[in-house]
């Protein structure tokens, strides 16, 4: 019996394997055919690649969030995309108001800065609520129970931002001083990818010095590494728990204000798909692992961003860009069979 359940797993295995080397043939084959026709321009691909760039920095501050509560509580939190589109919600509104008094036109850098306050203010309440209201709970339930209720918790505050804020898709206001773009050479950066890839390094560069230069850093740590040790040696885990949460909004409210620069809309159901893009970005660069986390979402960007052209282009598949979603989960699904562990591969506690 145990050798045959042995078998059909070994031939289980050969199928994924051979699923993933047929993708990977795919791709490659697509490619050869795309640039060998010379069908897009040097300038075009450089132009992807920014853009790739940019919306990888989006999903890099988001799959934060994912890894650093995986790392300390080994939970998926799908509830983090709906933080996200909370804090887009709270720097909407903002943004509206500051237009309608004139103040974003004459003021453009300290309305950028209150929308970012008020985004991540949303966001990191939002999710320190959801912590201590649904998860605090079933700190001890099976790993199972904090899934589920992550799901409703994604669910819950959905349907609450539709309520309240409806169901149409809402218009960012245009900030002109991110209007246009900068030319260098042949390639056009948009000055709202200026600002995006301003703000994401100075995210990340605060996010290394909390978790590597401060107590709550090492308390962060050091949970992470063991619950029990941490309390033992007197450090509150409840209290860094609610923490982790708090900078995992944080960094989910200044993703909002980009994608709403970027993207100019926001709905109720934002927060999914760039929600799910997130994750697979954390599992690319290996879950619970901060600098993977960042890796995962710049690679994710830019595959995103010229898979498209490179490779279904090149397999003659009409539209090709309207599959760039199917992009995102083709590459989860290849890092799942040929590396389950993630590009780097190692929990927070181990590389933070």
């Amino acid at each position: 019996m145990l050798a045959r359940l042995r078998r059909e797993f070994d031939i289980a295995d050969l199928v994924l394997y051979l699923i993933g080397l047929g993708l990977l043939i795919a791709i490659v084959y697509g490619s050869i055919v795309t640039l060998s026709s010379g069908k897009y321009t040097t300038a075009q691909w450089l132009n992807f690649i920014i853009f790739g760039l940019a919306q990888g920095g989006i999903y890099a501050l988001i799959a934060l969030g994912y890894t650093m509560v995986y790392g300390i509580l080994g939970m998926i939190n799908f509830a983090h995309g709906e933080f996200f589109m909370m804090g887009s919600f709270g720097a909407f509104f903002t943004t509206a108001a500051l237009a309608e008094m004139g103040f974003l036109e004459r003021n453009p850098i300290l309305s950028i800065l209150l929308m970012m306050v008020v985004a991540m203010t949303v966001s990191a309440a939002v999710a320190v609520l959801s912590e201590r209201i649904a998860y605090r709970p079933l700190r001890r339930a099976p790993r199972l129970v904090p899934l589920i209720t992550a799901i409703g918790v994604s669910y819950f505050l959905q349907y609450t931002a539709r309520g309240l804020f409806g169901s149409s898709v809402k218009a960012f206001p245009n900030i002109p001083a991110l209007s246009g773009a900068v030319q260098l050479g042949p390639i056009a950066i948009q000055r709202s990818q200026i600002a995006v890839f301003v703000v994401v390094a100075l995210m990340l560069l605060s996010l290394y010095f909390i978790v590597q230069r401060t107590k709550v850093g090492r308390a962060i740590r050091s949970v992470a590494e063991d619950k029990d040790a941490a309390a033992l040696m007197g450090v509150d885990v409840d209290r860094t728990i609610a923490l982790t949460f708090l900078i995992g909004g944080i960094m989910a409210g200044a993703a909002g204000v980009m994608y709403g620069i970027v993207f100019r809309q926001a709905s109720f159901w934002m927060g999914f798909v760039p929600g799910l893009k997130a994750f697979t970005a954390a599992v690319l660069g290996g879950i619970g692992n901060i600098a993977g986390a960042v890796l995962g979402g710049i690679s994710l960007g830019v595959v995103e961003s010229i898979g498209p052209s490179l490779f279904l282009d090149g397999l003659g598949i009409a539209a090709p860009h309207q599959l760039k979603d199917a992009i995102a989960f083709t590459v989860l699904v290849l890092i799942l069979i040929f590396r389950p562990t993630g590009l780097l591969g190692e929990r927070l506690s181990k590389r933070a």
